[in-house]
This record gives C-alpha cells, sequence and structure tokens, in this order.
C-alpha cells in the first residue's frame, strides 16, 4: 500500500506557539482522514522563522517544548500517523554558558518525530548558515547526528532519512543518511524567497538526488515575516532528480504525494503546479509581505501618500490586492509644483481602485515655513532646503493621520532611491513599512506593466493609469523637475546598482565592463554617502537575493572607495 505523504505548508506566526501547534495538529487531523500517515512541517514550524533573539530566551525554548508536546498529546490517538514538527530544542546539558562577553549557545534548529503520542527520534541541523539574511550560528550549534525512521504500515513501510533545509545544500548529511538506511529524504525547510530562489532550490536539490540515487521530498512554508517572505512551492523529486510534484506558490497547501515502491526503489506521485513568471513571483511576495506585516501586527488598515506618480501607484495597487480597498486611503497632498495631469492622475487611479482618497494642500503650511525662515535664509537661494521642507510636511500629514486613525504609513521609496539617497529623511521615508524599498526602479515600470495586463486578486484590471507608467518620474518639489536631473538614466543606474550593491562588484570591475567612469564612481559616491539615510528607513519586504536590510550592514562611517 503505498505510503501517503502530507507537506503542511502553512502560514505560521513568530512566537505564537499555540496557535501554530494549532495548525498543525488540525492539518494533521485532516490529512489522517485522507490516509495520509507521514506529516511534514517546515523548518522551526513550532515557533515561526525567524525569531531572531527571541531563541536565546529560555522561556522562549520551553514554550516551544510545551507546544510540542501539545502536538504530540493531541494527535496521540491516530494510530500509525508520523509527524515531523520543526523546532528549537535545547543541547545536551540544556544550559549553554553565557557571560557580558561570550555566548555559547546550547540549542539546536530540530525536529522532533512524533508517533501516537511519543517523540520516536529527534534530529539537529547539521549545517548551520550564517550569511544573507542568516545569523544562525548566532542562536545554535550544529548537530552531529543522523535521523532514519520508518513510516508507514508492515512491509510496505519506507525508511525516511530526515535533514533540515541547509543541510541539503551539502553532500555528507544525504549521504550519511542514504548510509543509515533511508529510502527517501525528506528536507524541511525556511527558505527566504528572492526572485529566482525557486528554480534554484529545485536544481541544488536534483543535484542531490543524483549524487544519492534517492527521491526527495521538500517541505516549505508560507507567509510574510518582517522583511522577508516564504513563498511555500513545496516539491518531490524522482531519484533522477525529475520533478514529481510542486505544491502553489505563496497559497497555504496540505500537498499531498504519494511514496511506492517498486522493484525495490521509492516513486512519488503528486500534483504539479505550473511554473511562473518572475513579475507573478514578485507581484505575489509583495503582496503577501503587506498582508501578513499588517495582519500578523494588528494594524487594522494601511495610509499612503499618492502623488500621481509610478512609485506610489505601484504601491496603492500592492495594498489594495493585499488587503483590500476597504482598508486602504490614499491621500494626494499637493504643492505648488504639482502638476494638473498627478492631481488627474492620483484622482483616476483612487477611482480605480476604488480607495477613500482625500486631498490636503501643503501650499499653507509650506509658505509658513517660509516665512519663519525668511530671516535665516535672507539672501540665499531656494534649493533641496525648501524640497525637502514639502517632503517633511507631506510625512506629518500621513503620520498625523496614522496616529489618529490606526493605520500604518506604507512609504513608496524605491530601492534605486534608498540606495542613491534621493529621498528625505522625515519626509517621503516616514512611515511604518517601506514596501518597495527592494524594489528597482526598472522593476516598478516592469511590475506596474505587469499588474496592468493582469488580474491576480480579482480587484480589478487596468488599476494604473497609462499616463503614471509613461510620464518621466519626478519628485514635483521644483519646477520642471525630473529624477534625470539628479540620477542617471534608470536602466544605467539600476544596472550599477545590480553589479556594485548585490554582486559586490568593485568600481573599477564595473567600468571595466563598459559602463562610465564618472557616472559609476557618482553612483558608488552616493551608496556610500546615503548609509545614515538607510539606517534610519523603515523595514520593507525583501525580493532579492540581497536587500538593504539583514543582508546589508555596511558601516556609516568609512573611507574605503573600492
Amino acid at each position: 500500500m503505498p505510503l501517503k505523504i502530507c507537506v503542511a505548508q502553512l502560514n505560521y506566526c513568530v512566537g505564537d506557539m499555540p496557535g501554530n501547534a494549532q495548525k498543525i495538529i488540525e492539518a494533521a487531523r485532516a490529512a489522517y482522514q485522507d490516509g495520509v500517515r507521514l506529516v511534514l512541517t517546515p523548518e522551526l514550524a513550532i515557533c515561526g522563522y525567524a525569531a531572531e533573539d527571541l531563541f536565546l530566551r529560555p522561556s522562549f525554548i520551553q514554550a516551544c517544548d510545551d507546544a510540542v508536546n501539545q502536538v504530540a498529546r493531541e494527535l496521540a490517538g491516530l494510530k500509525g500517523l508520523t509527524v515531523v514538527v520543526g523546532t528549537p530544542t535545547h543541547g545536551d546539558n540544556g544550559k549553554g554558558l553565557r557571560t557580558r562577553s561570550v555566548e555559547v549557545q546550547q540549542r539546536h534548529n530540530a525536529a522532533r518525530v512524533l508517533r501516537e503520542g511519543r517523540v520516536i527520534e529527534s534530529y539537529a541541523k547539521r549545517e548551520l548558515p550564517n550569511y544573507q539574511v542568516f545569523d544562525e550560528r548566532r542562536y545554535f550549534t550544529p548537530g552531529q547526528g543522523t535521523c532514519v525512521f520508518q513510516a508507514g504500515e508492515g512491509d510496505e513501510a519506507i525508511s525516511i532519512g530526515l535533514l533540515i533545509c541547509e543541510d541539503a545544500w551539502f553532500e555528507e548529511p544525504a549521504r550519511l543518511a542514504r548510509e543509515a538506511g533511508a529510502e527517501l529524504l525528506v528536507v524541511i525547510n525556511a527558505s527566504p524567497f528572492h526572485v529566482g530562489k525557486g528554480g534554484e532550490r529545485e536544481q541544488m536539490m536534483q543535484n542531490r538526488c543524483l549524487a544519492t540515487g534517492l527521491p526527495l521530498v521538500y517541505a516549505h512554508l508560507v507567509g510574510g515575516q518582517d522583511e522577508i517572505v516564504f513563498e511555500g512551492r513545496s516539491f518531490a523529486l524522482q531519484a533522477d532528480g525529475l520533478l514529481a510534484g510542486r505544491a502553489e506558490s505563496f497559497r497555504e497547501k496540505l500537498f499531498a504525494i504519494r511514496a511506492e515502491r517498486v522493484k525495490d526503489a521509492v516513486t512519488l506521485m503528486a500534483d504539479t503546479a505550473p511554473e511562473r513568471s518572475h513579475e507573478a513571483d514578485l507581484w505575489d511576495a509583495l503582496v503577501l509581505g503587506v498582508r501578513d506585516y499588517l495582519g500578523k501586527n494588528g494594524f487594522p488598515g494601511a495610509i499612503l501618500g499618492l502623488s500621481g506618480g509610478i512609485d506610489s501607484a505601484l504601491v496603492l495597487a500592492i495594498a489594495v490586492d493585499a488587503l483590500g480597498a476597504d482598508k486602504v486611503r490614499a491621500v494626494m497632498m499637493p504643492s505648488p509644483y504639482t502638476a494638473d495631469i498627478s492631481w488627474k492622475d492620483a484622482r483616476e487611479m483612487a477611482e480605480r481602485v476604488k480607495v477613500r482618497y482625500d486631498e490636503i494642500s501643503i501650499v499653507p503650511e509650506f509658505e509658513a515655513f517660509k516665512a519663519s525662515l525668511a530671516g535665516e535664509f535672507k539672501g540665499l537661494k531656494e534649493d533641496t532646503t525648501e524640497e525637502n521642507i514639502q517632503a517633511r510636511i507631506r510625512g506629518v500629514f500621513l503620520m498625523a493621520l496614522s496616529n489618529k486613525f490606526g493605520s500604518i504609513v506604507l512609504t513608496t521609496g524605491n530601492k534605486s532611491e534608498m540606495a542613491t539617497g534621493y529621498c528625505t529623511l522625515y519626509g517621503d521615508m516616514a512611515g511604518g513599512f517601506a514596501v518597495i524599498k527592494d524594489v528597482l526602479k526598472t522593476s516598478v515600470f516592469r511590475l506596474a506593466r505587469w499588474r496592468n495586463a493582469n488580474d491576480p486578486y480579482g480587484t480589478g484590471s487596468n488599476p494604473i493609469p497609462e499616463r503614471i507608467i509613461t510620464r518621466p518620474p519626478s519628485a514635483e518639489l521644483r519646477p520642471d523637475q525630473t529624477d534625470q536631473d539628479s540620477l542617471p538614466p534608470y536602466e544605467v543606474l539600476d544596472a550599477i546598482l545590480s553589479r556594485y550593491m548585490e554582486n559586490d562588484e568593485s568600481a573599477e570591475g564595473i567600468i571595466a565592463a563598459g559602463f562610465d567612469r564618472a557616472v559609476v564612481e557618482r553612483v558608488a559616491r552616493l551608496i556610500r554617502i546615503n548609509e545614515y539615510k538607510r539606517r534610519q528607513a523603515p523595514v520593507g519586504i525583501r525580493v532579492t537575493h540581497r536587500s538593504f536590510g539583514k543582508d546589508w550592514r555596511y558601516p556609516i562611517t568609512s573611507r574605503f572607495r573600492q
């Protein structure tokens, strides 16, 4: 009889151990009724990923233990069901060494294998990642053992080799599991999304199948956690690396897989969700990031400044898809330099997406600021000072509305602006969540066109007026201003940013690749001198392999120039 496996690809919340345990219990009961006898939860499912310095609190680890015990207790009556639960655990001595200057963790990123009310096996992750957004060596010590257990009934039971995430990116853990008798590898994961990551994972796991000659099930979670997003997309591979099935991306799913022994080999069968475009993945990641940040933190809705430009238009469309029009409010705050077409385009977009829309002029406040500072500024020309005053007035208005009504302010700056400092501290940077903080300007245009051609959440097609997309970008803080007055063309700027910031190429290397020296040196300088701004920016959704967040840790004060 085939072994039916279920991946509980669910949206777990950091720190909600009772809630996460209940999700696992309900999923296991539902799967059991469908004949499932092995349930896999993702890495650290019991506490959510990543819990960061909560892992250092003994009470947190104890709460995780209590939740695992709850799962075991509640599922004890389901005869023959095996459940793998990702959880942090104490090390051998349960304590560790901690002084004011030393922290040696005796905790593991682990999994408990539960059956009929008991823990039948435990496994501690061997390979601990410490790059990009990962800090696992800060919290855990590596495991040393191998875990192989039986799932299924009688002679048809299958030997399962358990790995956790990074373990499967190296040869040894999988090889040891095979040598210990594993017929099928299962890998539980919490692997943050970036564009293209899904294909990278499948390719790496194909390599693992080919190296071991074993089929593999990859169990992944879904959901947003602060700046990172997990897209699900759990999958199963045959022993020869061919795809046996794939779960949907960015959706909760009880992903069912049938494992059957045929001629002394295990083969897998499952439904297969189709491949998707990068734009579809990126859109869903941004929508899920917004929905979970607001939902898990209890914000009743969102508010943003709608300027008539493409960045705020894109953020508005994302927010409506994430939250629904009734939970989103847009405010147009015209200045003396706001063009008529900006008013018209902002109004039109608000009408298309059916959100509450208000117009609050900042002209009286701007004139009042200039009058108050007239003595100090006497004889000096207007410059970025006056531009920034306008941005800061708008920030004050938005934050006042946020304070009064409880909605979080969504900022609308993109990655190109964050990189070069084309943003105003306490102005357009003022807010609680930076939706497109990791989206380059060229990708902003591409996403806007993609969303106009697609309606993935049924909130309405073609939400962004065409003129917003085709009009030259402008902050509209002085007469006839365009972004290209201060920045290189975005196609050039973003290509340099991708090389310099995302891939650590040197300025000289980029110049050697054919880029103009003066432009490269200017962009590199802008990145360096605006680190102090980025340190004060709100958290935003990570969608590339390197964002201005956890995986960008540069000193503010530095004289290094390459």
